[in-house]
């Protein structure tokens, strides 16, 4: 018997099941890890802000505004306030409206 024939099947995904798959609930987020040492300062603060634009991006699709137009800084700014993140800068809405924009 060839060893592909023996391998058990993987377990369905949300494409390939038959029925939904339930999702593990609550999302618990990935455990961080330090930063690499060594960069300048600049790269570690247009990182961090990257990574909380994309937070407010997913936070801003999740609660139903798709378009970057729908998404004034008053509206990023309480998305931030419901994730429990600092509010973002004048800077950062900008760059969450672009991410919007840009995974079209």
């Amino acid at each position: 018997m060839p060893a592909a024939a023996l391998k058990p099947k993987p377990l369905p995904t949300q494409s390939t099941a038959k029925r939904p798959v339930l999702l593990d609930l609550p999302y618990e987020p990935v455990e961080k890890r330090p930063l690499p040492a060594g960069r300048p300062r600049e790269w570690y603060v247009s990182h961090n802000r990257r990574l909380k634009a994309m937070r407010l991006a997913i936070a801003l699709l999740d609660s139903g505004v798709y378009l970057p137009n729908q998404a004034r800084n008053e509206r990023i700014r309480s998305a931030a306030e419901t994730i429990g993140v600092h509010p973002p800068s004048d800077t950062t809405c900008h760059m969450v409206r672009a991410l919007m924009r840009y995974s079209r």
